[in-house]
């Protein structure tokens, strides 16, 4: 996890890098361009019409995921606007070590026994 953390931290890097230089020489103009590219219905609008799609996409599914509450909602918006899909993580079984899931699922255990839920126990993974 620590390597695909770096690799994604060297991503944004590039691109942050990358982009910097193009507001130097182009100015803030994005959404001109971007669109003028689309309605010129040539190769550089091709592309920006997939990325588009492809960001409306992962805004669909991270707005699913989150079962469209208010949060995913807010997180489906950072997807399509910021190209930064939702990543589900399970931070709340870190410790100092690592995750540990068996002590995450004590703790779970340990907390219906302590609200007293009912049988049958059901759980989904969203």
């Amino acid at each position: 996890m620590t390597l695909f953390r770096l690799y994604l931290l060297a991503l944004l890097i590039i691109l942050s890098g990358y982009t910097l230089v193009v507001i130097g020489d182009y100015g803030m103009n994005l959404f001109a361009v971007f669109f003028g590219d689309m309605a010129a219905v040539a190769w550089p609008g091709q592309f920006n019409l997939d990325f588009m799609m492809m960001l409306s996409f992962s805004a669909l599914w991270v707005a699913w995921r989150h079962a469209f509450s208010a949060s995913g909602l807010g997180l489906a918006v950072l997807a399509f606007l910021g190209g930064a899909p939702g990543v589900y993580t399970a931070d709340w079984a870190e410790t100092p070590n690592g995750r540990d899931f068996v002590m995450a699922m004590e703790k779970t255990h340990a907390a219906l026994e302590a609200a007293n839920a009912p049988f049958p126990r059901r759980a989904q993974f969203r």
